[in-house]
């Protein structure tokens, strides 16, 4: 029986342009890279600040948190998830 790695991946944003767009992307690199993940939208300004994401977009892989401010391109999302595989 294969063992199913659940990846937990939370967008943090208040639904702007950029935030929409990571989610997207990181939609779009977990279809590419074949892998299923529980994907989670935080949009509360309080549980945003409380993960310490300072700049909207911000990205959490596994309860990491690895960028914020910016929308990554899909080869740094897909390394992100690659770190938190193992």
């Amino acid at each position: 029986m294969e063992v199913q790695i659940v990846m937990e991946i939370k967008i943090f944003g208040t639904g702007c342009p950029k935030c929409k767009a990571l989610h997207q992307a990181v939609v779009e690199t977990l279809n590419e890279m074949g892998l299923s993940a529980d994907v989670k939208k935080v949009e509360k300004l309080d549980e945003i600040v409380q993960a310490g994401v300072m700049l909207t977009p911000g990205l959490m892989v596994n309860g990491k948190l690895k960028v914020f401010g910016k929308v990554p391109g899909k080869e740094d999302i897909k390394r992100y998830i690659e770190e938190e595989k193992q």
